[in-house]
């Protein structure tokens, strides 16, 4: 085995890992200050939810076996995964470098949430969601399934990571309701600092999130770097200027977002388009979402909370698109529409269809039996009263009479 592949994978593997405390600092000062806590608990739980489901039986389910739209048993509890054989590193820390992937796809779905759904409730269902529909994608679009089969492509989890969790998190949404002032109130981060932190510790760990997924030190893990950080900065500056020309001034929390939705929608391209399309891809994204969240989910009386959708989801499908258009044959060998050939773009388009349907039936399935079963939801007065206390009875700051309103 090559040891500097190995070292290279080693270190992407903590940074990936990095992005899931990393959101819980994004999300928590997105929220208000009596819901902080909360909001980051229901992220950081999938640290230790995914990782111990995916060593039962994420793995398995995601990477052994070729059926179509399932893995098999074959690796339960890591059996037969070997930690010094494999194409270019061992399959361990492919599966290592994988499961980390698990973690920040569930830690996306609760932004859609926050502020109003019980804690049991979300953990009973991230808990089906990674076995019904994350491992599932991941086979199917890495593992040699359904997707693979028709020609989509997805370099780092354009599907897998961004269209999955923003769709649950729309249907989560609708589920459980809207907050109890929606509509009544301004609803303003408590905490801008902690998103900034936040925001740059993700795009630090998307570096290795999307190199990474070279699964090599080589040429194609360099270029999948600088496209990540072109779309990023391409999609900041973007955001910047639609804020600009529309409020009149730029915010940090846009400048921001626009940086995640310019790291979201250069996520299944990374590896296949060129450079300058990355700056291409990160200016276009960062207008269709500031629409979408502005204007879109508003008229639809969609209450997305901290935009998981409005991110994560739309700019995963805008990503996959723009992937089938701009995929160059020069870079990783695939062919985009630009470039002259129709079929990778079809097979784009199909992909994701499939996913919003698949992962949209699925997590209603799942919280609706979720929702037989128990409360889903908060009361009104512990809506009120915050979910720290009325959850964890746990208070991030002192309480001081009129913040917490």
């Amino acid at each position: 085995m090559n040891t500097g592949n190995i070292a290279f994978i080693l270190i992407c593997s903590g940074m990936v890992s990095l992005m899931t405390p990393a959101l819980a600092f994004f999300y928590g000062g997105l929220e208000r200050r009596k819901n902080i806590l909360n909001t980051m608990m229901m992220v950081i739980c999938t640290m230790g939810l995914a990782s111990v489901l995916w060593i039962m039986i994420g793995y398995s389910l995601s990477f052994g076996g070729e059926g179509l739209f399932i893995g098999n048993f074959d690796h339960l509890f890591f059996q037969n995964v070997s930690l010094t054989e494999g194409e270019t590193i061992p399959e361990a820390l492919f599966a290592a470098f994988q499961m980390m992937f698990a973690l920040i796809s569930t830690a996306i779905i609760t932004g859609s949430v926050a502020g109003r759904m019980r804690f049991s409730a979300i953990f009973l269902f991230l808990t089906f969601w990674l076995v019904l529909v994350y491992f599932p994608m991941a086979h199917m679009v890495w593992g040699g399934g359904f997707l693979e089969e028709i020609g989509s492509i997805d370099f780092a989890g354009g599907n897998v990571v961004h269209i999955s969790s923003g769709i649950s998190g729309v249907v989560l949404a609708l589920m459980v309701g809207k907050r109890r002032e929606f509509h009544q109130t301004e609803y303003r981060p408590h905490n801008i600092p902690f998103i900034v932190l936040g925001a740059g510790l993700l795009w630090f760990g998307w570096f290795g999130f999307n190199a990474g997924s070279a699964l090599a030190a080589d040429g194609l893990a360099i270029h999948a770097l600088l496209t990540t950080n072109t779309a990023a900065a391409s999609g900041m500056l973007s955001w910047m200027l639609v804020e600009k020309l529309v409020i009149g001034k730029p915010t940090i929390v846009g400048a921001c977002t626009g940086a995640i939705v310019g790291l979201v929608c250069i996520t299944p391209g990374a590896g296949f388009v060129s450079l300058w399309s990355s700056l291409v891809i990160g200016a276009i994204g960062s207008p269709i979402c500031y629409y979408f969240i502005a204007k879109v989910k508003h008229r639809l009386g969609l209450d997305d909370a901290l935009d998981a959708f409005g991110c994560h989801g739309v700019g995963g499908i805008v990503g996959g698109i723009l992937t089938g258009i701009f995929a160059d044959p020069a870079v990783g060998g695939k062919t985009g529409l630009l470039y002259g050939e129709i079929g990778l773009f079809m097979a784009q388009l199909e992909s994701i269809v499939f996913t919003i349907i698949f992962v949209a039936v699925v997590s209603f399935a799942i919280i609706f039996v979720i929702s037989r079963l128990m409360p889903i939801r908060v009361t009104d007065k512990e809506e009120a009263l915050g979910m720290d206390q009325a959850e964890h009875d746990e208070t991030a700051y002192p309480t001081f009479m009129g913040l917490d309103s």
